[in-house]
C-alpha cells in the first residue's frame, strides 16, 4: 500500500480527500498544527527548508497538496503572503517530491485564466490571470512544472461542499436567514462543483498515476444568480 501525505487535510476538499484517498493507501495528514503554510495573524510562512524537512520525515510515496491561500479579494492587499502560500510553497513541495521520488498532486484554479472566453477552457489554452490570487496560483503551477518530477495539477472552479465555512452555498444560506432580499450577480457563468466530486476525481487520476494538467468541474453551467436561486 502506498504512503500518501495529504497537506491541508482540514480544508473543504482536504476533508473529502481523507476518505477518497484511503482506497489508494495509508493516508497521513498535516494540518496547520503540523505543517502551517500560513499564519495570517503574524504574516509568517513556514520556512521552505522546514517544509522540505517535514515532508521528508513522512517519507511518502505520494504527496497531495490541498492547502492554499483562497481569499481572492484579500489577496490584492496581501500579495506577499498569497505568493508564499500559493506560489513558493507548492514549488518547494514539488522539488521535495522530486528529491524523494514521490508523486506530487496539486489543486489549482480557473483563476489562472481571465474568464473572457465563452467556451470551456482547455488545458492547452494560454493562461492570463488578472488578479493576484490567479497570478500566485499560476506561479505555483509553473514551479511544479519546472520541478522535473512526476506531478498532477488539477484545476477546478466554483467549489462548494459540506465541510468548511467559506463556500457560496453556506454564505447564501446564512444571508437568507438574515435578509429579506439578496442581490447576486447574473453575468458570471461557471460550473458549481461539489468538493466530494473533486476528491473522487483526484483519487481516480492518482490510481492511474496520471501526470500533467487536468481540468475538472461538475457538469452543467449556471450564473451565481442561478446558483443562489
Amino acid at each position: 500500500m502506498a504512503k500518501i501525505l495529504l497537506i491541508g487535510a482540514d480544508g473543504q476538499v482536504g476533508q473529502e480527500l481523507r476518505q477518497t484517498l484511503a482506497t489508494l493507501g495509508t493516508v497521513q495528514t498535516t494540518t496547520r498544527q503540523t505543517l502551517d503554510l500560513s499564519q495570517p495573524e503574524t504574516h509568517r510562512v513556514a520556512n521552505l527548508c522546514e517544509i522540505a524537512a517535514t515532508v521528508k520525515a513522512f517519507a511518502p510515496d505520494m504527496i497531495v497538496n490541498a492547502a492554499a491561500y483562497t481569499a481572492v479579494d484579500k489577496a490584492e492587499t496581501d500579495a506577499e503572503l498569497a505568493q508564499k502560500i500559493n506560489g513558493d510553497a507548492p514549488r518547494e513541495l514539488a522539488k521535495t517530491a522530486k528529491a524523494i521520488g514521490a508523486y506530487f498532486v496539486h489543486i489549482s484554479t480557473d483563476y489562472v485564466f481571465d474568464g473572457s472566453q465563452s467556451s470551456p477552457y482547455q488545458t492547452t489554452d494560454p493562461t492570463h490571470p488578472l488578479g493576484v490570487y490567479g497570478q500566485t496560483k499560476r506561479a505555483g503551477e509553473i514551479g511544479i512544472e519546472q520541478s522535473g518530477g512526476d506531478y498532477l495539477i488539477l484545476r477546478t472552479a466554483w467549489v462548494y461542499g459540506v465541510q468548511g465555512t467559506g463556500n457560496f452555498v453556506k454564505t447564501m444560506l446564512r444571508l437568507g436567514k438574515d435578509r429579506e432580499e439578496i442581490r447576486v450577480v447574473a453575468d458570471q457563468i461557471g460550473s458549481p462543483t461539489w468538493a466530494k466530486d473533486i476528491a473522487t476525481a483526484i483519487a481516480a487520476l492518482m490510481e492511474k498515476r496520471a501526470t500533467g494538467i487536468y481540468h475538472y468541474t461538475d457538469s452543467g453551467v449556471a450564473s451565481w444568480y442561478d446558483f443562489a436561486v
